[in-house]
C-alpha cells in the first residue's frame, strides 16, 4: 500500500468506519489509488503493527485490499437505500428497486435468479438475498402476495430438493402474519 492508501485512513478518520464513506467519494478519490493486493511483508515494513490482537500478518501471504475496501462502502449504501425504499409507497418500481438491491448485496446464483427472469410473465417475485448472520443458509425473497408468488417459491423449493436432497423450510411473512410450509 502506498502513501495514497494512508490518505484514505487520514482524510476520512472522522467517519469512524469505512462503511460511512459515500460511494461517490470512494470512486472519485480513492478507487484508483488503492492497490488490488499487498503482501504481508510489504504491510509490516510500512506499518509495523496493525493493532489487532486477534489476528497475525503472514509476511508470505498476499492480502486483498481493494475488494475488501469496496464491499463495506457499497453494502452500507445498499442498506441505506433499502431502508429508504421500504418507507416509499408500494409500487412495482419500489419492489423492483428493493429486489435489485437484494441481488446486488447477495450476488446469488440460486434458482431465484431464474425466477427473476420470469418475473415479467407474472410480476410476483422481485428479488432475493442469501442471509443468515454470516453463515448463510437462509434466502429472503421479496414478492407480491399472489398465488403465482407462492407457486414460484414452491417450485424453487422443489428444484432445490431435487438438486440437493434437502427440502428447505419455507416461512412466509404476509403483511405481518406468518405461515409456513415444510
Amino acid at each position: 500500500m502506498d502513501k495514497d492508501g494512508i490518505e484514505l485512513l487520514d482524510n476520512e478518520a472522522s467517519l469512524d468506519y469505512l462503511c460511512n464513506l459515500p460511494p461517490h467519494r470512494y470512486e472519485g478519490v480513492y478507487v484508483d489509488k488503492l492497490p488490488e493486493t499487498v503482501t504481508g511483508e510489504e504491510f509490516i515494513k510500512k506499518y509495523v503493527n496493525h493493532e489487532d490482537s486477534v489476528t497475525t500478518i503472514d509476511p508470505k501471504h498476499i492480502y486483498a485490499v481493494k475488494a475488501p475496501t469496496r464491499h463495506p462502502v457499497y453494502e452500507n449504501f445498499r442498506v441505506e437505500a433499502f431502508k429508504a425504499l421500504l418507507t416509499a409507497t408500494t409500487s412495482d418500481g419500489q419492489l423492483s428497486a428493493l429486489g435489485e438491491l437484494m441481488y446486488q448485496a447477495g450476488r446469488i446464483g440460486t434458482e431465484m435468479q431464474h425466477s427473476k427472469a420470469s418475473k415479467s410473465e407474472n410480476g410476483t417475485l422481485y428479488g432475493a438475498k442469501i442471509t443468515g448472520g454470516g453463515s448463510g443458509g437462509t434466502v429472503c425473497v421479496i414478492g407480491k402476495n399472489f398465488v403465482g408468488s407462492n407457486e414460484q417459491i414452491l417450485e424453487i423449493q422443489r428444484r432445490y430438493h431435487v438438486a440437493t436432497g434437502f427440502k428447505p423450510y419455507v416461512l412466509r411473512v404476509l403483511q405481518g402474519q406468518e405461515s409456513s410450509d415444510t
